[in-house]
């Protein structure tokens, strides 16, 4: 018995069931704990992805347009279905809650704001308008949990946890030709531009390289798509291809390229259906001729071989009497609408009179025309008939250019070009509309004027399809914002299209490195819906916080 007790007592075998009896209440706190933490970190996410959530559907509602914060603070109320699981102080489905408001008013859980400063990470000014509206701050209802396995069991509560989100759009242009021009309206006092203003008037461009120096209004230059070939070959690829490489453009901030040259328009001219050198269509992409190639420039007849598409005495040639050769039109101190009687061989679309001449003649502020351009001489020359009255003249009645077509009297020339282009092939009055003409000569070496293509086949815009002669380019205040030939970050003030009139060579008026465009409007991104847009547009939601 003795050792029986003696061994009784030195047995240490269940030693270990005091210790966990004394830690066993340590243990289930520290697990309640962790339990209600992760719990209630889990609501503090869900309430975060859902301020997210919603503030993203508001900002891809920030467009500029009329009714975008009610639209924005809507989308941020329902158009997104958010649950918390982990709340429990209501039953049932436990919503999050972003209440809506109806306008930019700068108060309740949805709030705007004209900018946001990510340095300091404060908002700007309060938003009080549509147009204004391009940051967007939403707030969720804000919600709680009741403790579970803590040592006093439902009694605690983890008070209210709410969450906001900061959110804006960002847009960018892809798949353009990637052109900027200086905007012509720029002084000191002046930084806008607007091109409802100046919707049908001629505009010229003189081109520029690189350098450290500003461009001035007026200018035109190039843009970093950071896509394609480097240098001048890139430049070709962007603006002859059908399909111009490179990633997209930032809407608000774009960088300037260097490298404009004769090169570089040469691929431009692939438009009017001229290809001046073996590199004007780079290998890789496909450079089609507008279906309408109507320009200034005849070729023989016969043309044939290699010299055939290129500016070349085989080829692409001014003639004689072309529309501005010495005193056409009667001269550039006094210029205006041509006589009967001064009549060119051959011409294109011509430029606004006053620009007629010289570089910039007589146009007020020089750059910018006044949308006044021959119409009558242009339907003169190209559409004449065989019979006793041989062309259509200007003025309302039978046989005259505004019976036949339908435009009005101050029909622009991309009006006229897109009634050509939709009536292309077709008689009216006795007329092959873009048909050919003989400029000057006989036989089969006479030069000859041509609406169609020639050198290749011809492009015709529809819905997927984008005009040729139609391009978008960004206007950027060259002055202010100190633009040279590798700026970064540029603000542009607008995006427009512009109707290429000529192409780009030597003649008196013009070099073959400068451009002669007419403004058709701001551009829009999706085009009118029987033919593309000049740009795909992206607008992505993002989160600033």
């Amino acid at each position: 018995m003795a050792g029986f007790l003696g061994r009784l007592l030195l047995d240490d075998k269940g030693s270990v069931a005091p210790t966990v009896a004394l830690s066993l209440v340590a243990l289930i706190a520290a697990g309640g704990i962790a339990f209600d933490y992760a719990r209630v970190a889990s609501m503090d996410t869900e309430l975060q992805n859902a301020a997210d959530q919603a503030a993203l559907a508001a900002a891809s509602q920030l467009d500029g347009q009329a009714g975008a914060c009610a639209r924005a603070a809507a989308a941020a109320a329902s158009l997104l279905t958010n649950r918390t699981l982990f709340a429990n102080e209501a039953t049932g489905a436990r919503p999050v809650v972003v209440a809506n408001e109806s306008a930019c008013d700068g108060t309740g859980s949805i709030q705007f704001y004209q900018s946001y400063d990510q340095v300091t990470d404060v908002p700007g000014t309060a938003a009080t308008t549509d147009a204004g509206a391009k940051v967007v701050l939403v707030s969720v209802n804000p919600r709680e949990a009741f403790y579970a396995l803590t040592p006093i069991v439902g009694a605690l509560r983890s008070g209210n946890i709410g969450a906001q989100a900061i959110a804006s759009l960002g847009s960018a242009i892809c798949k353009m030709p990637p052109v900027m021009i200086c905007n012509p309206d720029e002084t000191g006092g002046n930084i806008t531009f607007n091109p409802a203003a100046y919707v049908g008037d001629g505009l010229r461009l003189t081109a520029v390289g690189g350098g450290s120096g500003t461009w001035a209004p007026g200018n035109f230059g190039y843009l970093d798509t950071g896509g394609g070939s480097s240098g001048v070959p890139g430049l070709r690829e962007a603006l002859g291809w059908n399909t111009p490489p490179g990633d997209c453009i930032e809407t608000t901030g774009v960088d300037t390229k260097p490298g404009a040259n004769v090169a570089v328009t040469d691929s431009i001219n692939t438009r009017f259906d001229i290809f001046d050198s073996n590199v004007s269509c780079p290998t890789g992409g496909t450079c089609s001729p507008s279906i309408n190639s109507v320009k200034d420039v005849v070729r023989p007849g016969n043309a044939n071989g290699g010299n055939a598409c290129k500016l070349h005495n085989q080829g692409w040639q001014l003639s004689s009497n072309y529309y501005g050769s010495g005193n056409l039109p009667v001269a550039n101190s006094t210029p205006g609408a041509l006589t009967v009687a001064n009549t060119p061989d051959a011409m294109g679309y011509p430029r606004d009179e006053c620009h007629a001449v010289s570089n910039n003649g007589v146009c007020s502020g020089g750059r910018m025309g006044d949308g006044a351009w021959d119409r009558d001489a242009y339907f003169r020359v190209n559409y004449k008939r065989a019979g006793v009255t041989p062309y259509w003249s200007g003025g309302t009645g039978a046989g005259t250019w505004q019976f036949n077509t339908g435009l009005p009297a101050n029909a622009t020339r991309y009006q006229v070009y897109s009634w050509e282009m939709a009536n292309r092939g077709t008689t009216v009055d006795g007329v092959s509309v873009l048909g050919s003409r003989i400029a000057s000569g006989s036989g089969g070496g006479a030069l000859t004027s041509y609406g169609s293509p020639q050198c290749g086949t011809g492009q015709v815009p529809n819905s997927t399809t984008p005009d040729r002669r139609r391009i978008s380019v960004a206007v950027v205040n060259c002055v202010a914002e100190n633009v040279h030939g590798n700026s970064t970050n540029v603000q542009v003030v607008k995006w427009i299209d512009v109707f290429l009139v000529e192409p780009s060579l030597n003649r008196e008026r013009t070099n073959n490195g400068d451009m002669y465009v007419e403004i058709i409007g701001e551009t829009q991104s999706g085009g009118n819906g029987q033919v593309a847009g000049q740009v795909i547009k992206r607008d992505v939601p993002y989160l600033i916080r």
